[in-house]
């Protein structure tokens, strides 16, 4: 009973250290030892271990060379992380909706004897929040935050990015009133830009802070100007009732003043490598009257930001209150400020203070909080470690191991898969497995679980909305309730687990009986049919009740073509598809589809789109890839504002893989293929930007004993080669000549069709050419790559568009010469920053289809010296 009670007491008091205190406080030092407190001495704030909000990283105390007087006590200590990419603090008990600042504070101090000051990022939940880095080891850095909770909690992310060890000495979070600082919404958060929050007046360094404000803003005196000086009160300045800063009366009691003069000038630089010229910033200035002065001697001024006018009429401060005025203003370069005295005035202008804050743009979406607070809960229950830190899906490229996760494009993330197979679990299997309401695959075999299985997952499994795995797992029971005794432990398991398997695999063989007999009827009915109609399909055959479940009903479209509506899917496992369905106007028949679908199964490489399975139920008919998660190329090129541009050296890798996917086409099968509609829009990306050819509704083969096939033109304008179009004569050099295109929008990002004016259009390629002909290969280079590229590896490429764009087809490259030389222009942009490119040698092109396997001979020798240029064609 005592050491129950022992772990009690030690239960309430983590879950009371890990919440706000009475007035909604949160006040951390990180890195002291775990259960410990104190009180502020100046503050009367009393700050808590970080243990119960993080579990991972390591304490250390700072170098005694930097421990000074003036230190505060918090900045004795860091906690580090010298493991994983991003960790993660939990602040919780909070109201979503509600209104909160957050303080993130650093000192490194030589903590870790290296003397190397490191540069890391910090996040708010999934967004990003600032870069964090030091002028020295001495120096205190402080960095605020205004954010909405969307949820009942918020994390505070450091994210390791190769530049040092990630650390933080403290963390704080108030609450603040829905009607303060109305900036900060749900869509949008504030940061303050280099501690500037300002108390105009003092020239003694002094600070002020709770209690003081009540929120616990640090106010911080600017620096010292000879043509200021100070204005001062002792009376109380009041707030009006709809007062939208709540600013203390001890920062209104000050001011600055010009000391001979009748304006006040300043200017500001954010002098932050993260802005942009289009980043927003939101600027606060207060005002209030200190001086009691006769009604003959008006202050009366203008403010003026950026020569703009904030002020519709001469502005005079109130006495005794505080007033504000505020806006946003644009651009990454300096701003300008002037208080300037009306012609009117008898006294000069007065700035009692002001707040600068960087508009942050809520980017990225954070996990349901329903899936997230559940995932939270079973990492706490199993001790999890892997890398489940902060959201469970976003951002992308920090999503926890083992989960799969849904991506829609107007709503919240959601965990779709969850894979704990041999993960150390052991206990019961925890409730919260059932909160995931979008989860189509869960995995827990192999663990050490006992007692029952959660009824609501049990009802999932039987209903075929969850596929479940439970094996090796052998103290686990069958029921909701586990009798005493073996017999009963197995009556279960095999009621609920066992029956229904054998009932599966009872009609599983029938179905296949029964599908036999039907093969061996249809072969018998079709032995007169041509042999080209006579289809093999060897992936998985989907009924049309089954696309309609894995796609909820067709309810997400994620894409359109000429065969049909492309909608997203999930799969029993979880895995995302994407479900091709013709639509009533398709010109694409059953034939067609078919011959699609034939030459889909055929063919395997790492640069083709993979067919999973299909349908053909009745008058539906449907095809089912993999997804790829990163859309198409078009997008990527095209639309900068949802995605990052794409670099040089990416866009190498993207030309290079669907390249050597239409060799795939031309030589690796047999007989050959050809796409017929190459183009941006069907080169598709995977989350690492690796690029997958698509669409091969309209891919033609070779006769064996043709070099060219005639038949009706079909493709897209701007991709269509003239030749093709001229003659009907269709050729493996009619894909060079689209995919010519295709290079020179990663060079350029124009599309194939270039806008001269309202009225007028080119085509790209002949665009380039007019911008050539003045001597300048500049002019055409995407100006979104930041000028960061090899200029010989970007010649060489315009260089082999052009060619790949030859009018007479017999002049144009093969794609596997294209391979080649995008090969070598990956070598010369792997020499700019001194690294040399893994990916030079040859891919070998294997083919599982009617004929054996087939190899391409040869390799990339030597690489040549660049080419001067394009040739002026």
């Amino acid at each position: 009973m005592k050491l129950c009670a022992a772990l009690l007491l030690f239960y309430i008091f983590q879950c009371t250290c890990s919440q706000p205190d009475n007035r909604g406080f949160i006040s951390i030092d990180c890195g002291i030892p775990e259960n410990s407190s104190y009180q502020d001495l100046t503050s009367s704030i009393i700050y808590v271990s970080d243990h119960g909000f993080i579990s991972s990283g390591e304490n250390r105390d700072i170098s005694g060379d930097y421990i000074k007087p003036s230190l505060a006590q918090r900045y004795y200590n860091v906690r580090f992380f010298p493991d994983g990419t991003r960790n993660c603090y939990t602040l919780r008990s909070l109201v979503a909706g509600n209104k909160y600042f957050v303080r993130a504070a650093f000192y490194y101090g030589n903590y870790d004897g290296l003397n190397m000051l490191p540069v890391f990022d910090l996040y708010m939940g999934v967004n990003y929040w600032h870069e964090v880095q030091f002028s020295d080891a001495g120096a205190t850095n402080w960095m605020d935050i205004i954010v909405v909770a969307p949820a009942d909690y918020l994390q505070v992310c450091l994210v390791n990015k190769g530049m040092g060890t990630p650390f933080i000495s403290g963390m704080d979070l108030r609450p603040l009133k829905s009607n303060l600082y109305p900036e900060a919404n749900a869509s949008q958060s504030l940061v303050l830009i280099n501690s500037n929050r300002f108390n105009m007046g003092p020239t003694d360094n002094s600070i002020v802070r709770y209690p003081l404000d009540p929120h616990d803003r640090i106010w911080s005196t600017y620096d010292t100007i000879p043509s200021w000086k100070e204005a001062s009160a002792t009376s109380v300045i009041r707030n009006y009732l709809t007062d939208a800063f709540d600013v203390p009366s001890a920062v209104m009691q000050n001011a600055a003043t010009p000391t001979n003069g009748s304006r006040i000038d300043f200017s500001w630089n954010p002098s932050d490598p993260s802005v942009n010229i289009s980043s927003r910033y939101f600027f606060v200035f207060y005002f209030a009257e200190l001086l009691s002065a006769a009604s003959n001697e008006q202050r009366q001024f203008d403010i003026i930001v950026d020569n703009s006018t904030w002020n519709t009429k001469p502005y005079t401060p109130p006495y005794l209150f505080a007033e504000s005025f505020s806006g946003t203003v644009k651009g990454q370069a300096g701003h300008s400020i002037s208080l300037v005295a009306t012609k009117n005035a008898k006294l000069p202008p007065i700035l009692n203070a002001m707040e600068m804050y960087l508009v942050k743009p809520i980017s990225e979406t954070a996990t349901d909080p329903g899936d997230a607070r559940a995932m939270m809960a079973i990492q706490e229950t199993f001790g999890v470690s892997k890398n489940w830190m902060g959201d469970p899906c976003a951002p992308k490229a920090f999503a926890w191991e083992g989960l799969n996760c849904s991506y829609p494009p107007a709503g919240l993330p959601r965990i779709t898969a969850l894979n704990l197979s041999s993960s150390g679990l052991v206990g019961s299997i925890a409730p919260y497995f059932g909160d995931l309401k979008a989860l189509h695959y869960l995995d827990l075999s192999s663990n050490d679980l006992s007692g029952p299985i959660p009824y609501s997952l049990l009802k999932k499994s039987q209903n075929r909305t969850l596929l479940l795995r439970l094996g090796n797992n052998e103290h686990l029971c069958g029921s909701t309730t586990c009798e005493s005794g073996r017999n009963n432990t197995n009556e279960a398991l095999l009621s609920a687990v066992i029956i229904p398997t054998v009932a599966i695999i009872a009609l599983f063989v029938i179905l296949i009986v029964l599908l036999c007999r039907k093969l061996k009827k249809n072969a018998k009915r079709k032995s007169t049919s041509p042999k080209h109609e006579t289809v093999l399909l060897e992936n998985r055959e989907f009924s049309y009740r089954e696309l309609k479940h894995i796609t909820n009903n067709f309810s997400q479209e994620i894409g359109k073509g000429g065969f049909g509506v492309v909608f997203l899917g999930y799969l029993e496992n979880g895995n995302p598809v994407a479900v091709k369905v013709r639509s009533e106007s398709s010109s694409q028949g059953g034939k067609e589809f078919l011959a699609e679908a034939q030459h889909l199964t055929r063919i395997h490489h790492k640069n083709l789109v993979s067919l999973i399975g299909y349908c053909k139920d009745k008058n539906h008919l449907a095809l089912v890839y993999e997804y790829m998660p990163e859309g198409n190329l078009q997008d990527h090129l095209r639309d900068t504002s949802t995605s990052k541009p794409l670099n040089w050296e990416q866009r190498l890798q993207i030309a290079l893989d669907a390249a050597q996917g239409l060799e795939y086409l031309h030589v690796g099968c047999k007989p050959a293929l050809i796409h017929r509609d190459v183009k941006s829009r069907n080169i598709l990306l995977t989350t690492d930007l690796g690029a997958k050819i698509a669409d091969f509704g309209l891919t033609k083969a070779f006769s064996d004993s043709k070099t060219h096939i005639t038949t009706e033109p079909a493709g897209t304008m701007g991709y269509l080669d003239p030749e093709y179009y001229r003659s009907y004569q269709i050729s493996e050099k009619s894909d060079v000549y689209s995919f010519g295109v295709v290079l020179l929008e990663l060079i350029t990002g124009h599309p194939p069709v270039v806008p001269i004016n309202d009225s007028v259009s080119i085509h790209i390629g002949e665009w380039v050419h007019q911008n050539l002909d003045q001597g300048s290969i500049e002019s055409i280079i995407d100006s979104s790559m930041g000028g960061c590229y090899d200029f010989n590896s970007v010649w060489k490429v315009a260089d082999l568009a052009l060619h790949c764009k030859e009018e007479v087809s017999r002049e144009r490259p093969t794609m596997t010469d294209v391979v080649a030389q995008i090969k070598e222009c990956m070598e010369l942009e792997a020499r700019r920053d001194g690294r040399r490119n893994s990916t030079v040698a040859s891919d070998d092109l294997s083919y599982a289809g009617e004929g054996s396997a087939f190899e391409v001979e040869g390799s990339v020798g030597e690489i040549s010296e660049a080419s001067p240029g394009p040739a002026m064609r």
